[in-house]
């Protein structure tokens, strides 16, 4: 089981740090891998405190080239030297907000574990997608351009959950699920308004390997709340 924590464009330098002393120290079930995704200014001090520890830090997103003129992008060889362990990639804001397409997560993807980082790729559907019937349809268009990797786990996240407080029963996590695992034999994790109040429902079935948290991460109250009724 995957419990991972995207802050999205929260906590600087100083607020990283003050939360991971504060998750060095809580109470994580030893069975549950743990991972959380700073902002890139915060990646270097969160590292740096959890070290020593089994908790991963993993960035947002990473650049398909190694280097050139990418003016505000970061590559998976400057996250490898600065010691984190994987990234997210094509999460519903990066394709909503920014534009991304299934070929651009593609490429960011094998770049990413080209360089040796353990990757979470982002799949699902919008509202008006989903009412259309069409949720199978676009997570097969997603899944397409991936391939298996023993270092990549899929994220699906209905666009429609992400920060509206909606969130899929857990029939639809299961059915959305099921459909990625026909298609790649790979960990799913379930993203989309976790709270501790739906994590062990949510979690409960084996087709659904994990959680993508998003502001529920941000206090640590509420995180390790949601790593603990993972295990249960």
């Amino acid at each position: 089981m995957l419990i991972a924590g995207n802050w999205k464009m929260f906590k600087g330098p100083a607020e990283a740090r003050e939360f991971c002393v504060a998750l060095r120290e809580a109470d994580l079930p030893d069975d549950v891998d743990v991972v959380v995704c700073p902002p890139y200014v915060s990646l270097g001090v969160a590292v740096q405190v959890l070290a020593g520890t089994e908790i991963g830090v993993f960035a947002q997103n990473c650049h398909w080239a190694d280097e050139g003129a990418f003016t505000g992008e970061v590559s998976a060889p400057m996250l490898r030297e600065l010691g984190v362990y994987g990234t997210l990639v094509g999460h519903s804001e990066r394709r909503q907000l920014f534009g991304e397409t299934d070929e651009r997560v593609a490429q960011r993807t094998r770049a990413a574990l080209a360089a040796g980082l353990q990757v979470i790729a982002c799949v699902g559907e919008t509202e008006s997608e989903r009412e259309a019937g069409e949720t199978a349809s676009v997570l097969r268009r997603q899944i397409s351009v991936l391939e298996a990797d023993d270092n990549l786990v899929i994220a699906y996240e209905p666009v429609w959950a992400i920060g509206t407080g909606k969130t899929a029963t857990p029939e639809i996590a299961r059915e959305a699920h099921e459909t990625i695992k026909e298609l790649l034999d790979l960990p799913v994790l379930y993203g989309g308004s976790v709270k501790p109040e739906n994590a062990a429902e949510l979690l409960a079935h084996a087709a659904v390997d994990g959680a993508l948290v998003g502001g529920a991460s941000l206090e640590l109250d509420p995180f390790a709340a949601i790593c603990r009724a993972s295990r249960s």
